[in-house]
């Protein structure tokens, strides 16, 4: 049996055009909970409006895609292991 993990990025409608994204990580108190705010806009596509420094786009095709970029960012910014770096012995004076 796997278990998947808990979520940390949560897309919540507010309207039937608006969605935010909440990091449950934080309190709903907290002004860190709300990520960014999406738009629908009239031609199909979505605008977002980060609260956060997040190097991201501003358009998207649909608020599931914005939530998809959040998390894939979270994912590539994790600590990996170092690397090795291979070690020689001082080289001799002459």
């Amino acid at each position: 049996m796997s278990e998947l993990p808990d979520p940390r990025f949560m897309l919540n409608r507010i309207t039937t055009s608006e969605w935010v994204i909440n990091d449950l990580r934080y309190s709903p108190n907290d002004p860190r909970h709300v990520v960014a705010c999406v738009y629908e806009l009239a031609d199909t596509e979505v605008e977002v409006t980060w609260l956060r420094d997040l190097p991201l786009a501003t358009r998207y095709g649909t608020a599931f895609e914005v939530l998809e970029d959040v998390e894939r960012m979270r994912g590539s910014s994790r600590a990996t292991r170092p690397i090795s770096i291979p070690h020689r012995p001082p080289l001799m004076a002459t």
